[in-house]
């Protein structure tokens, strides 16, 4: 590592982990007051305590990166002792964080379903029992991050390794595991696309049969005004038939084609495991939680994989597949969304 990167993460680090530690202590100790003033909006409204609901989880989740901070820290203790001893086994590091990671994300996810009343249903998740495997994923909120952590790592044990972008790094707990697992933090804006792809494909290389690579291709949670947007680009592109394509999807946006024509390309050995799920598209943003739109909320995750051996590889023809595929998940969205 760069001596200009060691600064910056330990300036970084400073900041957010004793942040994270007052905000705890202070979650907690206006916990009591919290619910209290919140359940009685509540009541006046007659609704089912969404904001005390809130009011709860943000304590739990407080405390879940409190506790992560602090188990993160015992990991790199481990390694620091184990590396004087002259005993240091880097393949059991890499396990001791992973199973940190999923039990981080299965906290927080029972701790929401407990909370929040949610009833979550999954189908198909012993597809992704072994790699190779290249993950894509819907991506409609701040939670469904969550559900291949959940669902695939933490049930079956796969490896996943994943792109983020870099300002989830204000997230200490993503920040001390994150980085020391094969991920990669990287900038969006313009001029990014390129540099996102290069990481991707290098996060390809030497996939085994308990690793799998995390994407989301749409690349942005899903809204109108991205639908849009996306749209324009592929006319701009010079893509009218995939601008066709995109057009017709409701409820997901047209995969960017960039990082995982980059992925198909890294690892032709590779399947494919695309992850739908729904009953969560109201929970995009913090503003959502607190009007009560996870209060009750039913949440149906499913996978289904596409062996390697079926997947084109030519640019032009692994452009139409994808969307094809992208298409698929667009059609279950819509039919469990009409069913519920």
């Amino acid at each position: 590592m760069r001596a200009g990167e060691r600064l910056r993460r330990l300036g970084r680090r400073s900041v957010t982990i004793p942040l994270y530690f007052v905000c705890f202590a202070l979650a907690l100790a206006l916990l009591g007051p919290g619910l209290v003033l919140a359940g009685a909006w509540d009541l006046a409204r007659r609704e089912p305590f969404p904001r005390a609901r809130c009011v709860a989880f943000l304590t739990f989740h407080l405390g879940c990166e409190s506790a992560g901070i602090l188990a993160a820290g015992a990991c790199w203790a481990i390694d620091v002792a184990q590396r004087a001893a002259g005993r240091l086994d880097p393949a059991a590091s890499q396990a001791r964080l992973y199973a940190l990671q999923w039990r981080w994300a299965t906290l927080l996810y029972r701790g929401a379903e407990r909370i929040f009343g949610l009833r979550t249903r999954v189908e198909g998740d012993e597809a992704g029992r072994t790699g190779p495997l290249l993950v894509f994923c819907r991506h409609v909120s701040i939670g469904d991050a969550l559900l291949p952590a959940v669902f695939l790592s933490a049930r079956h044990g796969l490896r996943l390794r994943t792109v983020m972008k870099r300002e989830l790094l204000l997230d200490p707990c993503l920040d001390l595991v994150g980085n020391r697992l094969p991920n990669r933090f990287v900038r969006r804006g313009a001029g990014e696309g390129a540099r996102e792809a290069a990481a991707l494909a290098a996060l390809a290389e030497g996939l085994g049969p308990r690793d799998g690579l995390l994407l989301y291709p749409e690349g942005s949670r899903f809204t109108r005004a991205k639908h849009a947007r996306a749209v324009e680009r592929l006319e701009a592109a010079g893509e009218p038939a995939l601008a066709a394509e995109a057009r017709a999807l409701r409820h997901v946006l047209p995969p960017r084609l960039g990082g995982a024509l980059a992925l198909l390309e890294r690892a032709p050995r590779a399947d494919v495991l695309f992850c739908a799920h729904t009953g969560l598209e109201d929970a995009a943003t913090f503003r959502d939680l607190w009007r009560g739109s996870l209060v009750g909320a039913q949440v149906h995750v499913a996978f289904w994989r596409v062996a390697a051996g079926e997947i084109p590889r030519e640019r032009p023809a692994a452009a139409r597949w994808l969307f094809a595929q992208w298409r698929r998940v667009d059609d279950w969205i819509g039919r469990e969304l009409a069913a519920a």
